[in-house]
């Protein structure tokens, strides 16, 4: 297990649980497991949450419709965390080991400049200086990559969220308020089953992320961190 497989582990343990293979994850979902990483909660203890969220449904002689949202999982994740610090488990999470190829990152580090540069033709003013700005700042980040025998990798990730935040808080600013209101809606309807399996802290944090997703999500504009590599 690898740090930069911490989406994808997640996916894949929520599927095969839910029995559904072809089951998309909906954007409350990957904000959710946004704030968990934020959050610096442990893969294993993540993986395990849901394992317990799920033994706990199956051993209840009545169940009522099928498990749509992660946020199914939330409260078992948080307590399964706890329960791991408190007991000191060790973070695989920390792990630099990264997994990848050597060209890999640079292949995608260019990838992501050229999709940054397409959404930017259909954007006006601001966020299109921004966006090409952030492609030029990737295509040089690609080209350090590609100039070192042992790229740091996490200091790649960090370059890589402070040019996504840029990118967000101009996309955010160019949201109208009927934007606004249509997406806190949208949230509020696939949150309101699972509101009470969380905190307030916890629902804040995930409200922001499930914000920054969507404003990126409807410039066409891809996420930049290394966990989307694969």
């Amino acid at each position: 297990m690898n740090y930069f497989h911490y989406y994808s582990e997640i996916e894949d343990r929520f599927q095969q649980l839910r029995e559904t293979g072809g089951f998309l994850l909906t954007p409350l979902d990957w904000a959710l497991i946004e704030t968990w990483k934020q959050a610096e909660i442990p893969l294993e203890a993540v993986l395990e949450g849901i394992d317990r969220a799920f033994e706990k449904r199956r051993k209840r002689k009545r169940q009522f419709g099928a498990v749509n949202s992660l946020a199914y999982c939330a409260q078992e994740v948080v307590e399964t965390a706890r329960q791991m610090a408190e007991g000191g488990a060790s973070n695989r999470e920390t792990q630099r080991d990264s997994g990848f190829q050597a060209g890999e990152v640079e292949d995608y580090l260019r990838k992501q400049a050229a999709r940054l540069t397409n959404a930017a033709a259909d954007l006006p003013g601001a966020p299109r200086q921004v966006l090409e700005e952030s492609a030029a700042s990737l295509n040089a980040l690609a080209d350090q990559t590609a100039a070192e025998d042992d790229p740091d990798l996490e200091a790649v990730e960090q370059r890589l969220s402070i040019i996504e935040k840029r990118i967000i808080a101009v996309l955010t600013q160019a949201q109208t308020e009927n934007d606004l209101f249509g997406l806190r809606q949208e949230m509020d309807r696939q949150l309101a089953p699972y509101r009470r399996k969380m905190t307030a802290d916890q629902i804040s944090l995930l409200e922001k992320q499930y914000f920054e997703r969507a404003a990126l999500e409807a410039a066409g504009v891809p996420r930049l961190s290394l966990f989307y590599l694969h």
